[in-house]
């Protein structure tokens, strides 16, 4: 299977997002651009996505990691979503009420039975890190 077009990746994560799961939670997510492994999406933290401290929350930034990197393996010739075997997120600054973060997810490696990716949250408007996170997923037997 040949990688999606940007459409197509659409209409998949509005499938994802239309159903009754913790998806959900990543309504407010556009996808800005697409290329085979890579996808980059924004999102304007809003008070639902914060923590008590009004920044953005830490376990919404985990799942982000794990979607927004799904998604771009899903964008490979090999389009399968795997299952996760190890993710971890490296907080380096907050985002908070009113920001716009992008999300820039790549397929590192993808072999016969891990695929492995990087995530990048950055504030939209000055550019500062606010997390990375790496996601490794176990593809199945190819």
């Amino acid at each position: 299977m040949a990688s999606m077009t940007l459409n197509s990746l659409k209409q998949l994560v509005k499938a994802m997002l239309d159903t009754p799961g913790f998806d959900r939670v990543l309504s407010k997510v556009n996808i800005l651009s697409a290329s085979p492994g890579k996808l980059v999406c924004e999102m304007r933290v809003e008070e639902e996505h914060t923590n008590r401290g009004g920044t953005l929350h830490g376990g919404l930034t985990a799942t982000l990691v794990d979607v927004i990197s799904t998604v771009a393996i899903l964008n490979t010739e090999r389009a399968a979503p795997g299952v996760s075997v190890d993710m971890n997120i490296t907080y380096m600054s907050a985002a908070k009420i009113g920001e716009d973060v992008l999300i820039t997810a790549q397929v590192l490696k993808q072999g016969r039975t891990l695929a492995f990716a990087s995530v990048d949250l950055t504030n939209k408007a000055t550019g500062k890190i606010i997390a990375q996170g790496r996601h490794t997923k176990h593809l199945g037997s190819s």
